[in-house]
């Protein structure tokens, strides 16, 4: 078998995953990530269980990098309503700082090729892919992956859909040292948004939350939104009160859209945020990024050594992909009307303190099974 270019446009959680499933598996890969390592992400960081099998596959244990071991889940509305409960599979905290890193390091142990370099257009011939860079180079590949994240300049050059709409969401991340129970990942609503919290590496608190831009342009200033809005939130009041910010200052991106994406875009094999985004009130993006780097991984080793056509990969793909994720994404998006929705958020959760079964199921809806390469 003539073993084949695979390039992979971005080098986060679904890039670097699959391009080191693709070497551990004998194929050369290439990937572009324009950032340099290591770098902080908006990012919620708290991940699944489901993926701990794929990744001792894949000789990556988050644990020896400081991971911290998150057992519950605890949810408020605004009006002081909270639910507490276990984790049916549990997950575990890391940064995408820690995380990112240490799957480069193991990408390029395995002799994979990581270029920092920016994409600015893919082009299909007919038989083989031409990358071209904003620093004037060309690339050429058989197999190209897009796993740049939720939005970039590349899907205006490729006239994505979901990138000619504006979107009405904002997220804001930072690190705090304070007092967090360890076993905790927090959900807590507030006029707008959601804010989740939970701990990481290095005792080490992580806060990120979704808040749409229209409740934030009145107050412009991001100091004075979090006192003003999101400390209306008894459990966040008490939690900004004795907390302590370890960034010099909060990481912000906006235009995050939800929109439905094309799984295969000019014959780009899209896989993580490039290719769908799932609420992160679900807790559960970084677990999909990665478990979308394996199925796209398995479909591209299954077209290499089987010399199946190009439309019968993209046509596995998307089926495997949709079996995967579609009904989780469906279930996203309900619960992120009601979250958002301060009355039906407190009416909600009132219901649920009273059903916890109800509960339980709800966080089952988001989260896959365990699940190895």
């Amino acid at each position: 078998m003539k073993i084949k270019k695979i390039h992979i446009i971005g080098g986060g959680l679904a890039g670097l995953t699959a391009a080191l499933h693709l070497l551990k598996s004998g194929f050369k890969v290439t990937v572009f990530e324009k950032n340099s390592y290591p770098k902080h992400k908006v990012c919620g960081e708290y991940i699944s269980n489901e993926v701990l099998p794929y990744l001792k596959s894949l000789d990556v244990d988050p644990m020896r990098w400081g991971a911290v071991i998150i057992k519950k889940l605890q949810c408020s509305s605004i009006n002081g309503n909270i639910l507490e409960a276990e984790l049916p599979l549990g997950g575990f905290g890391l940064s995408r700082y820690i995380f990112d890193l240490e799957l480069y390091k193991a990408v390029l142990a395995e002799g994979g090729e990581i270029l920092q370099e920016q994409v600015e257009n893919i082009v299909f011939n007919g038989k083989s892919f031409k990358i071209e860079t904003f620093s004037n180079k060309e690339f050429e590949a058989e197999i190209v992956m897009g796993a740049y994240g939720k939005r970039a300049n590349l899907d205006v050059s490729l006239s994505r859909k979901f990138i000619r709409h504006k979107s009405p969401w904002m997220a804001v991340k930072s690190h705090y040292s304070g007092d967090f129970q360890a076993d905790l990942v927090g959900l807590h609503n507030f006029k707008g948004g959601y804010c989740g919290i939970s701990r990481v590496e290095n005792n080490a608190i992580n806060v990120c939350y979704l808040a749409r831009l229209d409740s934030f342009q009145q107050y412009k200033d991001l100091d004075r939104y979090r006192k003003e809005v999101l400390r209306q939130n008894k459990y966040l009041d008490a939690f900004f009160e004795q907390a302590e910010p370890i960034f010099e200052k909060p990481l912000t991106i906006s235009q995050i859209s939800f929109d439905s994406k094309e799984r295969v875009v000019n014959r780009v094999l899209m896989c993580g945020d490039s290719a769908s985004l799932i609420h992160p009130l679900c807790g559960n993006g970084m677990a999909m990024a990665i478990v979308g780097a394996r199925i796209l991984s398995e479909c591209v080793i299954f077209h290499l050594k089987h010399g199946t056509t190009r439309d019968q990969l993209e046509a596995s793909y998307s089926r495997e992909w949709a079996k995967q994720f579609r009904s989780r994404l469906e279930w996203g998006r309900g619960l992120q009307k009601v979250l958002t929705n301060p009355t039906a958020a407190n009416i909600g959760i009132a219901t649920m303190q009273h059903t916890p079964w109800l509960f339980q199921q709800l966080i089952k809806k988001t989260h896959g099974k365990p699940s190895a390469a």
